[in-house]
């Protein structure tokens, strides 16, 4: 259902059966890990026109890896990570699993 480099690959599959039979497939909850407990693998600052997908292309080697930035910097908001120029962010070291 989703590529294993999604936030959602190692989240548990659960099944809904509509009212008319239908069977319906969705993704559980997915809980936000403590950004504190993640390893680190650098922490860089955000430069003037700087966006999480640049910054994990650069960091990371795949923009598509931004949510691992918002989850170590506990954002509920990724804009809201790159609208200070000069706030160091944390981005952690990828985990097998997710």
């Amino acid at each position: 259902m989703f590529d294993y480099t999604s936030r959602y690959y190692s989240i548990e599959t659960a099944t809904h059966i509509a009212a008319d039979g239908r069977i319906l497939s969705y993704k559980l909850r997915r809980f936000l890990p403590h950004g504190e407990s993640m390893t680190l693998l650098a922490e860089v600052p955000v430069t003037q026109g700087d966006r999480l997908d640049l910054m994990t292309a650069r960091t990371l080697g795949n923009p598509e890896q931004f949510w691992r930035v918002a989850d170590a910097n506990e954002a509920m908001n990724p804009f809201d990570l790159t609208a200070e120029v000069g706030r160091r962010l944390r981005v952690p070291l990828p985990e097998a699993g997710g």
